[in-house]
This record gives C-alpha cells, sequence and structure tokens, in this order.
C-alpha cells in the first residue's frame, strides 16, 4: 500500500513532460483539472477534453484504443474520476488493448466537489487494482524521473498500463480547453482521421 508521505510532484510540470514531443499520441483528458492540465501543456486537435461525463474517461479511451490499434492511447485522469469509474479497469484487463496507457493524477482530493479526501489519501491502490484487473503493468510513481520514462513508453505498444502519479494538491489557475463539444468531436476526428472524417456517418 502506497505511504501517505510519498513525495508529491507539481501536475502541470507532469502533463507538460508527458506530451512533450507527442508525436502521433491520442490523449483523453478526464473531466476537470486533467483537461486543464492538458490544456496549459498545449492545446492541441489530437486532444480529447472531457467537459462531462465523470468517471468515463477510460471507456473512452478504451473504445478509441480498439478503434485505433496502430495509434498509441493516453488516458490522463484524475483519482477522484477513476474511483467513479472503477469498473473501466476490469473492462480493460479483459480487452487488452497493448496501446492504451492510463495517467492518473492522484492528489488524493476530489476537486470538482471541494477537494475533500478521496480514496487514495486513505491507502486505495489504482496501480494495485490495476494488475489485478489483469493490466500489463501497474506502478506507482513519486519521482520526476520516473515521469521521464513513463514518457517513452507512451509510445510502446506494452500496454495496457496504468501509472498512479502522486501530485500536490495546489490549486492552480484553470486553462480551460474549448467548451463546444461539436467542435471537439469534430476536431479531433479530422485530425485523427482526415479532413471529410466530421461528414462520415
Amino acid at each position: 500500500m502506497p505511504s501517505a508521505s510519498v513525495p508529491q510532484l507539481d501536475r502541470r510540470q507532469v502533463v507538460q513532460s508527458l506530451l512533450q514531443d507527442r508525436g502521433d499520441l491520442l490523449v483523453i483528458a478526464g473531466l476537470g483539472a486533467p483537461a486543464w492540465d492538458a490544456t496549459h501543456a498545449g492545446d492541441h486537435a489530437l486532444n480529447f477534453p472531457l467537459w462531462g461525463g465523470m468517471g468515463g474517461a477510460v471507456s473512452i479511451g478504451l473504445g478509441l484504443a480498439i478503434a485505433q490499434p496502430k495509434r498509441p492511447v493516453l488516458v490522463l485522469t484524475g483519482d477522484g474520476e477513476l474511483l467513479m469509474g472503477l469498473g473501466s479497469l476490469a473492462t480493460v484487463g479483459v480487452q487488452k488493448p497493448a496501446n492504451l496507457s492510463i495517467v492518473v493524477l492522484d492528489n488524493e482530493r476530489y476537486g470538482e466537489t471541494g477537494m475533500q479526501d478521496s480514496h487514495t489519501a486513505r491507502g486505495v491502490d489504482l496501480a494495485a487494482a490495476a494488475i489485478a484487473c489483469g493490466f500489463h503493468r501497474g506502478i506507482f510513481v513519486t519521482q520526476k524521473h520516473e515521469v521521464d520514462a513513463l514518457r517513452k513508453d507512451l509510445h510502446t505498444l506494452q500496454g495496457p498500463w496504468l501509472a498512479q502519479v502522486k501530485v500536490a494538491t495546489d490549486k492552480l489557475p484553470l486553462v480551460l480547453p474549448p467548451r463546444d463539444g461539436t467542435y471537439l468531436k469534430n476536431r479531433f476526428r479530422e485530425a485523427l482521421l482526415g479532413p471529410q472524417a466530421h461528414f462520415q456517418k
């Protein structure tokens, strides 16, 4: 079980590092802070930030990974968001998409509802849960050099894997992605499939 006294990384620096030289990486950014973090690193047509559907980031990432098996897919999510959709880990473990990576930015708080303690503050180990669900790998990350190693792993088809990254609870300025869901969908589809993609049925 993870220690409550582990070092806490800067979440924005973590995401900035992961998305550096991202190439063709497809990114699903979970509701709230993970979407702000991804946008802070640079709004990108191959980012799909969620404005709703809390608990659904991993399931959306799974569907994308199955639909695009040759493209690396990263789900950036938070501990609160993943805890709401914890059953999705079991489905990922059964499907075993080799191109799916999940990074949980774990600040041990429910950031969207008032910063109450989440279950990870009481020792819930999401990396171990991923292993128990059949993931190829589940790791607990507390050091910057471990984040640097993760960036390389994002581009190898050796998943599914999950990294539970301990980040600080700092309240950071909002850096919001576009709010228009239709625009985000069409932008993502066009960047992934080509300029005529959003006209396809």
